[in-house]
């Protein structure tokens, strides 16, 4: 069975600061990704784990970093309001359930805009009490207001 692993060493680091501030060993495991063929190498203290075990914790770790930054594009959380596991897993959980809600109303309501120009139109009509179908009318109404085709274009490319 081809694992990927292709060295699994012992290291310490020798630059003045680093080794100034981390003076303990390091296991420094080389990795080929045999999917991209790309050569990794991975630095951690943990010398009880096997070294595919390491490479494999630290390809999911990707994953876990592509979550967050879809979180960040896609999701309205500004800050976290709690530190703790339970908060923030509260919190995104809050937000996920917002966005699945308003995909499924952009479905059923048939609506062209994004996603996200929808949680835009929500997020200014919070407090008003109308009819969705009445807002989003509302601002279609608007947006064609604002097309002059007398309107000069700064940029025509």
């Amino acid at each position: 069975m081809l694992t990927g692993v292709r060295s699994d060493h012992t290291v310490i680091l020798t630059a003045f600061d680093s080794a100034k501030v981390y003076p303990d060993s390091l296991r420094r495991v080389s990795y080929l990704d045999i999917e991209t063929k790309k050569r990794l190498k991975f630095l951690t203290n943990n010398f009880v784990l096997p070294a595919f075990t390491i490479a494999q914790i630290y390809k999911c770790r990707w994953q876990v970093e592509l979550f967050f930054r879809w979180i960040k594009q896609h999701l309205r959380i500004k800050a976290f309001y709690g530190t703790s596991e339970n908060a923030v897993k509260t919190q995104i959980w809050i937000a996920v359930s917002i966005y699945v809600l308003v995909a499924i109303a952009r479905k059923r309501l048939g609506l062209e805009k994004s996603l996200y120009q929808i949680l835009q139109i929500f997020s200014i009509t919070s407090l008003e009490k109308v009819p969705i179908l009445e807002v989003f009318e509302a601002f279609d109404s608007q947006s064609e207001l604002l097309d002059n085709p007398n309107q000069l274009i700064l940029f025509d490319l």
